[in-house]
């Protein structure tokens, strides 16, 4: 169990976001989409960035918990079965057919299964998933560490960030996708997650390979996980602004 020296001023960071996410949800969102209010949110939203890698360093750790601390239940929210026919059809099968894309600014574009995934070296951790909704859950993951992922497919120079395209269409909307930089891509708590729990992800939970960026408030861990995509920026990506609920008034970054 890891438990880092700057695990209070986490707590600290989650709760002033979590507080900042419960008022986005209450109704501010129209607020924060205005015209007039944009440019301060998102001078604010820099300033937030750098004030929380100033107080954490490169390596540090979001904290690790005991087994007897994992939920009886690892709570599912937002999409719980894409119903995309496609993506069902991949569920039927346990996802034999399954791919994940690696592509963009990358030397050696490339596709995995499910099976050559599992068969990579993984992590396991035990960690906190903090929602903006106001609730937390422990679970245990195991995954691929992204880092290795990208090793892999070697990520060109000109490569900022690591767009995670999903299968789901948030209640029937735009296709869900998510970003982070590659700072946190390659952070070792960073994982292309299968399992749960000492189990097969489930559907619920973003069968069959989700995202776990531990540093990072929940809605940023995008589910239903189908390519990944590395780019320079994200002027050609739905809204412009780097993720589903980004382009809804979310802030990109969600450091905790």
């Amino acid at each position: 169990m890891t438990r880092p020296p700057d695990s209070g001023r986490r707590r600290f960071l989650a709760g002033s976001m979590i507080a900042g996410g419960s008022l986005l949800l209450g109704g501010c969102d129209r607020l924060s989409r205005s015209g007039a209010m944009q440019p301060l949110f998102d001078a604010s939203e820099s300033l937030t960035q750098r004030a929380h890698r100033l107080l954490a360093s490169r390596e540090s750790l979001a904290r690790e918990y005991a087994p007897e601390d994992i939920a009886p239940r690892f709570r599912a929210n937002g999409t719980t079965r894409p119903d995309e026919a496609a993506y069902q059809r991949l569920a039927a099968d346990d996802f034999r057919d399954w791919r994940l894309r690696v592509d963009g600014l990358v030397e050696r574009p490339s596709e995995f299964s499910l099976a050559a995934l599992r068969a990579m070296p993984s992590r396991t951790q035990i960690t906190r998933h903090d929602c903006v909704e106001g609730w937390s859950c422990i679970g245990q993951w195991t995954g691929v560490p992204l880092g290795d992922l990208l090793d892999r497919v070697g990520v060109r120079a000109p490569a900022r960030f690591v767009v995670f395209h999903c299968a789901d269409r948030y209640r029937g909307g735009d296709s869900y996708y998510e970003s982070l930089d590659l700072r946190e891509a390659y952070h070792p708590q960073t994982l292309m997650a299968y399992a749960l729990n000492d189990a097969t992800l489930p559907i619920a939970n973003g069968a069959p390979l989700r995202l776990r960026a531990e540093r990072q408030l929940g809605y940023k861990m995008a589910k239903y996980v189908m390519r990944l995509e590395l780019v320079d920026s994200f002027a050609h990506l739905g809204g412009g602004r780097g993720g589903f609920w980004e382009d809804r008034g979310y802030r990109w970054w969600a450091g905790i």
